[in-house]
């Protein structure tokens, strides 16, 4: 047997027995179906809560090892609606969100801990008025399927919450304003396979 065909077989040994190593599925944030809300209490009155209504960013998901996967949002500060064009402002403001200086508020994640078959714990670093501060996000993997439309688009879906602290991120007068200062955030996302 001639050296070429013995290093053609090894090669031929290699490949079958090797694990077949898959690559993530890569998405968009789909805008039109994607929420972020938050509540904060309100002087123990209530919970006033609110919608960015802006929000786009890119996913890459592997099924197989969900520790090898990444999210990168990014929220447009001055589409918050908190069903007051007043209290829009205001939070808008210097004081606040300061959306003239930061028009943008970003999240990437950093690291991935698997919880569960569907859920997992995402740390990542949510940057905020010029602050950056690690958040964690439990996250569940909703479902994955075809447009019932359009089978040749692939949609997938996760919700997930978090709790920060507004004055982690500089918003001193929330206290003031008997807001808070704890903020409940939830997210439920619909991106698009790439």
């Amino acid at each position: 047997m001639s050296v070429f065909s013995r290093k053609a077989i090894a090669a031929a040994l290699f490949i079958t027995t090797s694990p077949v190593a898959h690559a993530a599925d890569h998405y968009t944030v789909h805008e039109d179906h994607t929420w972020v809300t938050f509540s904060v209490n309100h002087a123990g009155w209530a919970n006033a809560r609110g919608i960015f209504r802006n929000v786009s960013g890119d996913i890459s998901f592997d099924k197989d090892d969900v520790t090898n996967s990444s999210v990168s949002v990014v929220i447009k500060s001055e589409s918050l609606d908190t069903n007051s064009e007043q209290r829009d402002r205001d939070m808008g403001g210097a004081d606040f969100l300061n959306i003239v200086e930061f028009p943008e508020i970003t999240f990437d994640s950093t690291r991935i801990e698997q919880t569960g078959e569907r859920t997992a714990i995402v740390y990542g670093d949510l940057t905020m008025i010029g602050v950056s501060r690690e958040v964690a996000l439990d996250v569940v993997w909703n479902n994955e399927m075809p447009l019932p439309w359009d089978a040749s688009t692939i949609k997938t879906g996760f919700s997930a919450t978090a709790t920060i602290d507004g004055t982690d991120f500089g918003m001193n007068q929330l206290k003031a304003f008997g807001l808070g200062p704890i903020v409940d955030v939830e997210i439920d996302l619909e991106a698009l396979r790439q």
